[in-house]
């Protein structure tokens, strides 16, 4: 298999785009990403677009379609990936894997959702998609309900506390405070979010991501033609998938999400090296729980040790692993069906040092994991400067 590298990213201001629409989201964040490699729509022979719910939330299917028409791609092949949550990360994995390949040697991966034209109630049913309809939903059990069950586990085997919970959210809005992209750019306290109002107990509303509508794009080319384009490119060295049972009354655990562990071990397999070498990471932090897990289940730090770590800064901007510099799904927001390339984005600026405030220094490697429901699916990315 080839080498593969990004060498444009783009992306919209994530939030809530009253005066834009969907396609208009598409558009800003390609052409950005076009420009950016001094590209035209005749350089790229494929699409991969990640997109998860765009028949409830805009009515609108065969996103594929779309895409090619909007952005003047026509007639390359232009293909939507819905993985949940995972859809922007998994439309990377394939654009990847097309690449890697040999199929081709440019294509466009794009990540998109328009969430906020429809009613909170509605919303919460089509991301309630992602979990198992039959047996969680159906009884009750919305997104909120079912990290919360996570949650309470991890705090009764570990003794990890609300406030560790809550240090997540104000060091995710402390970096989205730096981030001009980041629907939040407000920093909060712990005071703040132990007072903003139980969700789903010991969930609370600031430890839950918003609804967010907004688009990223990145351009992916074999290695050996990628200085052609520009000066660094940011070579993927890992990507890996798995994935675990729908609903969690499959699983083994609740402590733990298995297709992240799997998927992360596979990826470190991949890129030779292992979890103490990552400089910076972008991790699913749609609850506060979830980055917890996830900074435990790629090996940053031991399980049940995640919370402390957080709480004494471990994984604050320039400290052993900075993780979620965009802001994370909790300030920057979550357009579901872009979160995963929006994370690409954000290692592929900061590998090349280009995040301005929130930049960590001297960044080698990046990874990125994005997950789909409550663990179903997670794909993990690993980048590195190119040579």
């Amino acid at each position: 298999m080839r080498r593969v590298s990004i060498i444009s990213a783009g992306m919209t201001k994530f939030g809530e785009h009253w005066e834009k629409s969907f396609r208009e989201l598409i558009v800003e964040a390609g052409v950005r990403a076009l420009e950016n490699a001094n590209l035209e729509g005749k350089d790229i022979q494929a699409l991969f677009g990640g997109c998860m719910a765009s028949g409830t939330f805009i009515e609108q299917e065969h996103i594929g379609a779309l895409m090619a028409d909007q952005l003047g791609l026509n007639p390359i092949p232009s293909i939507r990936v819905e993985a949940a949550c995972a859809s922007g990360g998994v439309a990377l994995r394939m654009g990847y894997l097309a690449v890697a390949s040999g199929a081709y040697d440019i294509v466009a991966v794009g990540g998109v959702e328009k969430m906020t034209d429809i009613g909170a109630e509605d919303a919460a049913i089509a991301l309630g998609g992602a979990g198992d309809q039959e047996w969680e939903l159906f009884n009750g059990a919305t997104f909120p309900a079912l990290y919360a069950l996570m949650a309470n586990r991890h705090m009764k085997e570990f003794g990890t506390t609300e406030e560790q919970l809550a240090a997540v959210a104000v060091k995710n809005h402390k970096h989205g405070f730096l981030n001009p992209y980041a629907q939040f750019r407000n920093e909060i306290s712990v005071e703040a979010v132990m007072n903003s109002g139980y969700v789903a107990t010991p969930l609370k509303l600031l430890d839950c991501s918003p609804i967010t509508d907004g688009a990223a794009a990145v351009i992916l080319c074999a290695s050996e033609k990628a200085r052609g384009f520009t000066d660094l490119p940011i070579e993927i060295i890992a990507s890996s998938q798995a994935s675990d049972a729908l609903a969690l009354a499959s699983r083994e655990k609740l402590t733990e999400m298995k297709a992240t562990k799997i998927a992360a071990a596979e990826a470190f397999k991949q890129a030779r090296i292992d979890a103490k070498k990552v400089n910076v990471a972008e991790v699913h932090d749609c609850f506060t729980i979830a980055e917890i897990l996830a900074i435990e289940d790629l090996g940053f730090f031991e399980k049940g040790y995640g919370g402390k770590a957080v709480e004494e800064g471990e994984t604050a901007l320039n400290s052993r692993v900075s993780v979620n510099t965009s802001g994370g799904l909790k300030a920057c927001g979550h357009p579901v069906g872009a979160t995963g390339v929006k994370q690409a984005c954000e290692i592929f600026w900061q590998l090349r040092n280009e995040a301005k405030e929130r930049q960590v220094k001297n960044a080698e490697i990046g990874l990125t994991q994005n997950v789909g429901g409550s663990g179903a699916t997670t794909v993990v990315h690993v980048f590195k400067r190119g040579d």
